[in-house]
């Protein structure tokens, strides 16, 4: 549990801040823990942390959705017209329910592309190009723990919100800034997208047939992976806060995060400089290790081992003879003969339907696995047993179905306390959190300055 503003109103009222000792702040934290506990599992550990969220489209959005679930009050800050970029990227979209709010009449319909990765935020618009959007975003950095933007580097800088604008605002500010190559370099200034990053930092190189041109991954793999960087540095930034009392900022990019992301890849060249080619689902290393067609469909089978490889001869293909046969016996010569041994299984596996075949690998050992589709991957009875998806209440769209967060804590999920909002949803809301009068409200928005 994060050490918060709340957590420290609650230490004064034992004795003064500076006299608290390390044992009280642990002792104090375990009562509120066991206090606080219910049928969440454990509670929200960023309650108390205020996000104020810049970002748009995919990476900055999926981290803070990660803290939003986490507890954090993330404000989702937009354009005063259009909003997030995702929000125009339809269809397909949820359905408008006729009980909408009538100030939401002339928004399009929710996207689903905006509903998968804001749930748990409130929206609001500002354009702080104008002074008055301005001060409203500086009196909500001012009332913030982190702020995450993705502008290109040194967008935010000449607007007047900045890290060293920000930082002296509010001197214990975490301020994460997400781009496509980082604040430093050639190509600081250059915009990010998933699938350039894709291209440029080897994993399109890597991806698709050997005889097929280069391909992407079919979601937006380095979006994610560098959200789920940041959200894990903003983390670590909080707690650096409370440690040292000072701010961080962070540096997180596309391009950085896909050369990690390259794994063992990268390390076989680093070390050995061996180039790296493309082989499809196969494994360059291990055979039979793919995707193999069956009658109806597909069937992904991975036998790592020479028992492995012994149960999927002997008692699912019924071809003992694969065994002892010279090209077959150890793993080196099952890749030296890869064609024929894929040849082989291929001609056996295209004999029945794909159903035929899981009944047969059931239970003996053998790595498999169906090739599903998305109504198929969702149709897995492990989805059910495991409740990985979640019916939220939308005030726009109605009952509006979505992934639920994929970690749990002793059992239990965080919850989905707010469908993702409509645009500039909770603008007013905030607004009278921030000190602003009804009229000031009223003005601010005939200027469309929110």
């Amino acid at each position: 549990m994060l050490f918060t503003r709340s957590t420290e109103m609650i230490l004064s009222k034992y004795r003064p801040l500076s006299a608290i000792t390390r044992l009280d702040t642990q002792l104090i934290r375990r009562s509120l823990i066991s206090t606080q506990c219910n049928d969440q599992g454990i509670p929200p550990p960023l309650s108390g942390i205020r996000v104020l969220d810049l970002t748009r489209v995919l990476a900055g959005p999926s981290c803070t959705m990660l803290l939003a679930d986490m507890g954090a009050d993330v404000i989702k800050v937009e354009e005063v017209t259009r909003g997030d970029d995702t929000r125009s990227w339809l269809p397909p979209s949820a359905p408008v329910s006729p009980n909408s709010p009538k100030e939401s009449s002339h928004l399009p319909p929710e996207s689903a592309y905006f509903l998968a990765v804001n749930r748990n935020k409130r929206s609001i618009t500002v354009n702080f190009k104008d002074p008055a959007g301005l001060e409203v975003m500086q009196r909500l950095v001012r009332s913030s723990d982190v702020l995450v933007e993705n502008f290109i580097a040194g967008k935010l800088s000449g607007m007047g919100l900045g890290w060293e604008d920000c930082k002296v605002l509010n001197p214990r500010l975490v301020y994460a800034s997400i781009t496509g190559y980082g604040q430093t370099g050639p190509f600081r200034e250059a915009a990010g997208y998933d699938v350039i990053i894709e291209a440029e930092a080897g994993l399109m190189h890597i991806t698709g047939e050997p005889d097929r041109p280069p391909s992407k991954v079919g979601v937006a793999v380095t979006d994610l992976m560098t959200g789920l960087y940041a959200h894990g540095a903003i983390l670590a930034g909080l707690r650096s806060v409370q440690h040292t009392g000072k701010g961080v900022w962070i540096d997180c990019n596309l391009f950085e995060t896909q050369l990690a992301g390259l794994a063992n890849i990268a390390s076989n060249y680093l070390i050995a400089g061996k180039e790296a080619s493309r082989h499809g689902t196969a494994h360059p290393s291990i055979v039979p290790y793919q995707v193999f067609p069956c009658k109806d469909g597909f069937l992904m089978i991975g036998a790592g081992n020479d028992k492995q490889f012994r149960l999927l001869a002997e008692r699912i293909l019924e071809k003992p003879e694969l065994v002892d046969d010279a090209r077959f016996v150890n793993n080196a010569t099952r890749v030296a003969n890869r064609e024929a041994l894929v040849d082989i299984i291929t001609q056996v596996l295209q004999r029945h339907e794909r159903d035929y075949w899981i009944d047969r690998f059931t239970g003996l050992g053998v790595p498999f696995g169906p090739i599903n589709n998305i109504q198929q991957s969702f149709a897995h009875p492990q989805v059910g047993a495991r409740q990985a998806t979640v019916e939220v209440d939308h005030p726009r769209a109605g009952k509006v179905r979505m992934v639920a967060p994929p970690v749990t804590y002793n059992g239990k999920r965080m919850p989905v306390r707010r469908p993702p909002p409509w645009l500039s949803q909770h603008t007013k809301e905030v607004m009278l959190e921030l000190g602003y009068s009804q009229n000031e409200i009223a003005e601010l928005r005939a200027r469309q300055i929110i």
